[in-house]
Parts: structure tokens; C-alpha cells; sequence
């Protein structure tokens, strides 16, 4: 008999699959349930903007088509917004593609990758399928310790993934600190920042004062790339589409390694349209901040712990293992995220949701947790 373990890549060998939060229809299986809520994966609880929804139907009949594989019109309207030029940018399918590109491109098995403990779970899954060796340096108040970080470079270093604000913890860092990391970087090593919950972060009702746009260093640092996606405030999770901005060559080296026609022609005529649809992302991000001040309300009432954050979710510490406490959410039809694969065993990580939603989660958290 064959054994397959043995013919994969060593990097692969030692993987194990991402694990995304439970699709509602699992659960609806697993535990005979209906009327389930989801706030697990930080999608937005108004979906798309009817703008996106509308474009995505009218190219729904040339699907028989290969896509734009440059993503013209949608690279063209990201170039307006962010006063970038087209050769700056790289497309993905999500903003993980841009994440796997980089490690693609520039990563060997010689190489270190350097990220935070509990920051993102496919920094180190991409470092170990590229066979390289990932350091993991220790969290300050479960965020991202940039002093440990540089301390923690070495000759080998060639990839720091740095999330901001941090999924699953939701801590930022400042512009001053974050800045001034980027200018001590040795010229060998390439920065990633992942701005996922960029638009989040940026909202001033969430008090982040000093958050920073990244992308205005783009043009300053050439070893700075910066991803983001339109999966988190766009509300277009399902169709997969998301962007890298870096310097002309390194952009040119990415998309190297970008497979053809890897954002479909759906996802590029949504995720254009919904760069114009301004009403919409205000919308959603005034949802966010009146949800996250009800649900930090509720975790203070309920005497839970919780990591401040600035994305479309929060982390509560359930003050013991939090897996029996998710498990009894689940029989109540609500799915949230434990996170103990994070390095944080007694947090559940919470989406933002509907004011309703919310508050149904917040009075079955009371039952189970028998307050």
C-alpha cells in the first residue's frame, strides 16, 4: 500500500487543515436545530451592498466566460480610492491569496517567517507548506509585541506577518509604533501588514485614534506590503476577493505566482461596484460600533473579561475552558468561535451581529453560563 505521508512535502507533512467556524447547515444536521445564528467568521450581518448584488447578476450569464485574469475595472477603481498605481496592486481570492503570494515569492526552506502568537492561523500554515521555519514571538496584552518581534529577526528572516488590528484579538497597534517597526526592518526582510478589518478599525466610534492607514507607506517603505479584502466590510465573504499593495517590483513578483484567472468575473463586478456604494459601508460600520458597545455591555453584566477590540468582533474570556460553554451555545442554534487552537482555551471569539441577534446570544451565554 501506497503511504501518501510519505510522498508529501515535508512543509505539508506537518500541516493541519485551516478550521473555519461551523456552517449553520452542519450544525441544522449535527444537532436536529432551526432558527440558528451565526457569529463565528466576522461576516457582515448586512450582507452586500445591493450595488454589489446588481452587478454580480448582470455578468451572471457570461459566465461561460474566463474573466478579466488583470482585473482591469476593479484595479482601475481601487487605483481612484487609494491613489495607488496599477502596477502596485495584485488581486487574490481573498485577501489570503495576497498572504500565500508573498510566501510563494519570496519565501524558501532556508527562510524564517516571524509572526505574533495568536495572530491569524494561516501565517503558519503558508510558512509550513513552503517548508521554511516559522517563529512564533510571544504576545504583549494578547497583541502584536513589536520589540520582541524586531529583537526576534535574525539573518534568516524573510517574511514578518503583522495583522492590524490582530484576528482573533481585535488589539491594534499605533502609527507612530508601527512606522517606526517598518524603518527598522533589515533590507532583507518584507513586511505583510494584513488590514482585514482595515474599514472597521478606521471607524472613529471604536476610539482608535491612532490606527494607521498602511497603504500611505507603501510608497515610502519598498519592503511594505499591505493586504486587504472585501470578504469583512464589503459583505462579499462568499465570493472571495481581495488585494495587495506593494512597490511595482515586488507587486510584479506576486503576480508571478498568482494562478490565472484566480478572482471570478461575479466576485471582480461585486467588489467594484461596492467600492461606490458609500451609503452601504457607512451603514455597516455604524452597525458595528453600536454592536460592539451591546455586546461588551453584555459581557461586563455577565462579569466577563474581554479583549477591547477594533474589528467586527470580540474575544471574552469565559474565566474556565471555554469548549463546554461553546458547545452549549451550539445546542441553543447560536455558533460562535472558541479559539483555544489561538493559544486561548478559556476565550470565545464573538461576531458582531444584528442588534437582535446580539441580544439572543447574550441571553443564551447567561443560561448556559447559569447567571
Amino acid at each position: 500500500m501506497i503511504d501518501f505521508l510519505q510522498l508529501a512535502t515535508p512543509g505539508v507533512r506537518q500541516l493541519r487543515p485551516y478550521q473555519p467556524g461551523k456552517p449553520i447547515e452542519e450544525l441544522e444536521r449535527e444537532y436536529g436545530v432551526s432558527n440558528v445564528i451565526k457569529l463565528a467568521s466576522n461576516e457582515n450581518p448586512l450582507g452586500p451592498s445591493p450595488r454589489a448584488l446588481a452587478a454580480a447578476r448582470a455578468v451572471l450569464e457570461d459566465v461561460w466566460l474566463y474573466p478579466d485574469g488583470n482585473g482591469f475595472v476593479l484595479k482601475q477603481k481601487l487605483t481612484e480610492r487609494l491613489g495607488v498605481a496599477m502596477e502596485q496592486l495584485t488581486l487574490g481570492n481573498g485577501s489570503s491569496d495576497i498572504l500565500d503570494f508573498a510566501v510563494r515569492a519570496f519565501v524558501t526552506p532556508q527562510d524564517e517567517v516571524l509572526f505574533s502568537e495568536h495572530s491569524f492561523a494561516l501565517y503558519p500554515i503558508l510558512t509550513r507548506a513552503a517548508g521554511a521555519t516559522a517563529v512564533v514571538v510571544p504576545a504583549k496584552a494578547w497583541g502584536n509585541d513589536l520589540a520582541a518581534m524586531r529583537a526576534a529577526i535574525s539573518e534568516r528572516t524573510r517574511l514578518v506577518f503583522l495583522a492590524n488590528p490582530n484576528n482573533p484579538t481585535g488589539t491594534w497597534l499605533g502609527g507612530a509604533e508601527l512606522e517606526r517597526f517598518i524603518v527598522d526592518l533589515p533590507s532583507h526582510v518584507l513586511l505583510v501588514v494584513d488590514e482585514a478589518y482595515f474599514e472597521y478599525a478606521s471607524h472613529p466610534a471604536l476610539a482608535a485614534d491612532d490606527y494607521p492607514d498602511a497603504m500611505q507607506w507603501v510608497g515610502r517603505y519598498p519592503n511594505l506590503i499591505v493586504a486587504r479584502t472585501f470578504s469583512k466590510c464589503y459583505g462579499l465573504a462568499g465570493l472571495r476577493v481581495g488585494y495587495g499593495v506593494s512597490h511595482p517590483q515586488v507587486a510584479d513578483l506576486m503576480n508571478r505566482v498568482r494562478p490565472p484567472f484566480n478572482v471570478n468575473n461575479v466576485a471582480l463586478a461585486a467588489a467594484a461596484a461596492a467600492l461606490d456604494d458609500d451609503q452601504h459601508l457607512r451603514q455597516s460600520l455604524e452597525l458595528n460600533a453600536a454592536g460592539m458597545r451591546q455586546l461588551a455591555q453584555g459581557a461586563n453584566e455577565l462579569g466577563l473579561d474581554y479583549i477591547p477590540s477594533v474589528g467586527n468582533f470580540i474575544s471574552v474570556d469565559m474565566g474556565q475552558p471555554a469548549a463546554p460553554i461553546y458547545e452549549g451555545l451550539l445546542r441553543k442554534g447560536i455558533i460562535v468561535r472558541p479559539v483555544a487552537n489561538y493559544g486561548m482555551p478559556d476565550h470565545l471569539r464573538i461576531t458582531i451581529g444584528l442588534p437582535e441577534d446580539n441580544g439572543r446570544l447574550l441571553q443564551a451565554l447567561r443560561k448556559v453560563l447559569g447567571r
